[in-house]
């Protein structure tokens, strides 16, 4: 259970930086709520995750969620730029995330 509420707080930590990006600096007001919402959302989550998983682990795993989600968020609703430098990026932290998630015991 524990990890299944890190993989969905992860997808909040997606959601909310995507909305604070669409909050063009908390001036318009639901993408601002949405924001605040889906943060609250996601610590939650983070923080009862980690009862069980070990700290570096569970980090690890809900920053690289929210960093990859992140990235493709903003290649496919927003446009940005996508290069070899940028892809090499994504796929040296979901290595990360594989190993964390191996070299733990939970």
């Amino acid at each position: 259970m524990a990890w299944a509420m890190l993989i969905v707080a992860g997808l909040f930590e997606v959601l909310w930086a995507f909305s604070m990006k669409q909050s063009h600096g908390f001036t318009k007001l639901i993408p601002s709520i949405i924001t605040i919402v889906g943060m609250i959302v996601s610590f939650v989550l983070l923080a009862f995750s980690m009862r069980s998983l070990p700290l570096g682990t569970a980090y690890t795993i809900w920053t690289g969620i929210g960093a990859v989600g992140s990235f493709i968020a903003g290649i496919v609703f927003l446009g940005e730029h996508l290069n070899f430098t940028r892809i090499c990026a994504a796929l040296l932290i979901v290595s990360g995330m594989i190993l964390m998630k191996i070299s733990s015991s939970q």
